[in-house]
């Protein structure tokens, strides 16, 4: 990815991805990076609505030149209309003129529209793909979903607003006075003064409002997230019985809603006020001048008419001024929120002219590595691990030891703050992430899916595999059996993260893409914790033959799943307190030992504390303790119970006799 050098026009030291789009990081600058890719439709459009507005405008000059050539004929003939032939074509020129130029911008507006919230959601999206694992953590993807698309709409109503409404209300304002001061200066004057009060008036009461109906449209965000997050919970509600407690709850937010939408429109209602007392003031005023310089003489009757006629025009495009001021707040506001969450400083980016990792055997060394995810909070202090290529090795430790950030900082999810990650000889920072990610497999411990079809999510590991290739890596993981008894096979879609799927199945999905994929590295989140006993067997023997010559990483919580492995690290407290195979650790008696012994279930407990020799004997692989300070006498392992080929779906709404509706 690149610098801010490398991005033409794009802010100074502004970090980006290399390839993502330079967008702008403020929001005025933001949409004139849209309107540059269609300048000359936006520019067509603008002249088309100037030409539009002008001669909507200019129709009561027509009328006014109509009427002078009347008043002032000595009687009714054909010759007189022969007479007023021009003044006619104008009328109905600018008649005509204000439909083709209208409908002409229409049409362009029509079809730019849709290009244009499609080219912004393309390029945002595109934007957001390179934020680090970071912070997408720290951003929910629906907001941010909702951003893109609030955002895209932004920028094209205030496009919209600018050229369809704002410059249209100018034009015809301009011109007015212009036709006015034309017939006496001081109705050009009255105009003038009376539309600068009204537009100044109108910016200041809509920035004023604009608060208010932020508070009423979070108010109504927050009734729509409650009325959500009820219903996604129903079933708990009525297991509780809780159905009435429910509706109070509503009902409260209903009442705090309410107040927000009441000052919200209270004021805006007073706008409306100042909005259509103005436009009184304008029509009274203007009658009462024009009668006035009419019975002095001072203008004839078509400059009566036409003085008139323009005072109604000017209400009617500017009466909802404030409201519009308002409304492209609020877009400008949409683009700003948009802008401010998404085009925001890449955290990690590959260097310029970044070459591609090149794994030949897939040696993995972490050398002197120092990494924290706050300030003053190290994980790891210079950490040394070398895992030789084509070996299988286990991470154990509690919770909070640093097996997940190992793991995290191979995948380049985070960056170290000293030290190196280093594979086949070759920093993994001075690679492209593309090719790192490329060369390496995850299979973690909760796996989601795309809402796509299983022949479509099991290809993903490899897209230009063919139908049998897929079907054979089902096999592999076990899957193509249930994937057989659905009605609809691999065509079948899964639902959203692939909620219509057991875990199991969801499971077996992940590790038949994994499979297809077949990169040198692969990671295992304890992969086979979802599966009955004789699905895992049957996986893992799988897993042991499809990995073979790889290097393999496996986290684990449940020791047995290990114990088969080349080499175990023991991790506390972001440190290699042990490193060896199964037998040899148990044979020290020693971190590894007392978790081993420790163990409920066959998983490690989420008791800290640093692990240490234990008092009592060896515990072989079957052997259950309840610690080595229990007293109590080892117990044999009993036979874990057999479940059935699949577990009952998790999704809400999938019927219980089939795992996939």
């Amino acid at each position: 990815m690149v610098s801010a050098a490398s991005t033409a026009g794009a802010d100074a030291g502004f970090q980006r991805a290399c390839g993502t789009p330079a967008l702008p990081s403020t929001p005025l600058r933001f949409i004139l990076y849209f309107v540059a890719r269609y300048r000359w439709c936006y520019l067509a459009m603008l002249l088309l609505e100037t030409a539009n507005a002008s001669c909507g405008i200019l129709v009561p000059y027509a009328v006014n030149r109509i009427i002078k050539g009347v008043v002032g004929a000595q009687g009714q003939s054909m010759g007189l209309v022969e007479a007023l032939q021009t003044p006619l074509l104008l009328f109905v020129g600018f008649c005509l003129g204000e439909l083709v130029f209208g409908r002409a911008a229409g049409a362009i507006q029509i079809r730019l529209g849709p290009r244009q919230r499609q080219n912004v959601t393309r390029q945002l999206y595109h934007y957001l793909q390179h934020h680090s694992h970071g912070y997408l953590a720290n951003n929910f993807a629906g907001a941010l979903a909702h951003r893109i698309s609030e955002t895209s709409m932004g920028v094209t109503q205030t496009l919209w607003s600018l050229i369809t409404e704002f410059w249209p209300i100018a034009i015809v304002i301009g011109v007015s006075v212009v036709l006015l001061f034309h017939a006496h200066p001081q109705l050009g004057g009255f105009a003038a003064l009376w539309a600068a009060g009204f537009v100044g008036l109108s910016y200041v009461l809509a920035r004023r409002c604009q608060p208010h109906a932020h508070r009423a449209s979070a108010a109504r965000s927050e009734t729509t997230g409650t009325v959500v997050d009820s219903v996604a919970n129903l079933t708990s509600a009525k297991l509780f019985a809780r159905l009435g407690f429910e509706r109070e709850h509503l009902d409260g937010v209903l009442r705090q809603e309410l107040k927000a939408v009441r000052r919200s429109n209270g004021y805006s209602e007073r706008v409306r006020w100042f909005q259509f007392s103005s436009a009184a003031a304008l029509k009274i005023g203007v009658l009462w001048f024009a009668l006035q310089l009419w019975g002095r003489g001072l203008i004839g009757v078509g400059d009566f008419v036409m003085a008139v006629s323009l005072c109604l025009l000017i209400i009617n495009e500017a009466r909802n001024l404030s409201r519009r001021f308002l409304e492209f707040f609020e877009y400008v506001g949409n683009v700003s929120n948009g802008v401010s969450t998404i085009v925001r400083p890449h955290e990690l980016v590959d260097r310029p002219q970044a070459p591609p990792l090149q794994v030949r055997q897939g040696r993995v060394e972490l050398r002197g590595v120092d990494f924290g995810y706050a300030a003053g909070h190290p994980v790891f202090r210079r950490l040394d691990v070398t895992i030789p290529a084509g070996q299988s090795v286990g991470l154990v430790g509690l919770s909070g030891s640093g097996k997940s950030t190992f793991v995290s900082l191979l995948l380049r999810l985070y960056d170290p703050q000293g030290g190196a990650v280093l594979i086949d000889g070759q920093d993994i920072r001075s690679t492209t992430q593309a090719s790192l990610h490329a060369q390496l497999s995850l299979i973690p411990q909760d796996p989601t899916l795309f809402h796509r079809s299983l022949m479509e999510n099991i290809r993903y590991g490899r897209p230009e595999a063919s139908d049998a290739e897929v079907v054979e890596a089902a096999r592999l993981a076990s899957a193509h059996d249930f994937i057989a008894r659905i009605p609809e096979g691999y065509q079948s879609m899964v639902g959203e993260r692939g909620v219509k799927l057991s875990g199991g199945q969801r499971q077996r999905i992940a590790i038949a893409r994994v499979i297809l994929k077949d990169a040198p590295i692969v990671i295992l989140d304890e992969a086979t914790s979802s599966l009955d006993s004789i699905t895992e067997k049957a996986i893992q023997d799988t897993l042991e033959r499809v990995m073979h010559g790889k290097t393999v990483i496996v986290v684990a919580h449940r020791l047995s799943t290990i114990a088969h492995l080349d080499r175990i690290l023991v991790f506390h407290q972001g440190e290699i307190v042990e490193d060896g195979s199964h037998e040899e650790l148990l044979a020290r008696r020693g971190a590894f030992y007392a978790l081993w012994s420790k163990q409920a279930e066959g998983f490690l407990p989420e008791a800290e504390g640093r692990p240490g020799p234990a008092a009592e004997p060896a515990a072989g692989p079957g052997v259950m303790t309840t610690g080595p300070a229990s007293g109590l006498a080892p117990r044999p392992e009993l036979p874990e119970p057999v479940l059935p080929e699949d577990d009952e779906p998790q999704g809400r709404h999938a019927p219980p006799d089939i795992a996939l509706a």
